[in-house]
């Protein structure tokens, strides 16, 4: 049994880019995949898709690099756990990288990404940290 499913996601993903794959599978689920149409929106991943694999929903991702064949994710932190949840307020949403990296909400909004929500103004729980 799987306790963390977020954290599972990016271990596989750190995984794969260690391994220079060019996909990254997974178990799929809504919260994954809204945190995969993230990482396509902010470039740090070429696409996903969802297949069916023996009767059960699978998360695809396709890994980016650059010409040099160096990955465009530098690093994956899992934020919040279920053991230890962060939340933050509007004002208080961490920057990474000093802005050059995305962290990854849940809010009243849904999963959005913390340039967002720190624009509409509404905190909630960091789930990751991507650089």
């Amino acid at each position: 049994m799987l306790t963390d499913p977020i954290a599972d996601m990016l271990t596989r993903v750190r995984n794969s880019l260690a391994a220079l794959h060019d996909v990254s599978e997974m178990p799929s689920s809504t919260l994954k995949e809204r945190i995969a149409s993230l990482l396509e929106d902010e470039g740090y991943i070429t696409g996903y898709e969802i297949a069916d694999k023996e009767g059960r929903k699978t998360l695809r991702v396709n890994l980016k690099y650059n010409e040099d064949r160096r990955p465009a994710i530098s690093g994956l932190r899992r934020e919040s756990s279920p053991g230890r949840r962060v939340y933050v307020q509007a004002d208080s949403i961490p920057k990474i990288q000093g802005g050059m990296g995305t962290t990854v909400m849940s809010t009243s909004h849904g999963v959005i990404t913390g340039h967002n929500a720190r624009r509409l103004g509404v905190g909630g729980e960091v789930l990751c940290s991507v650089w």
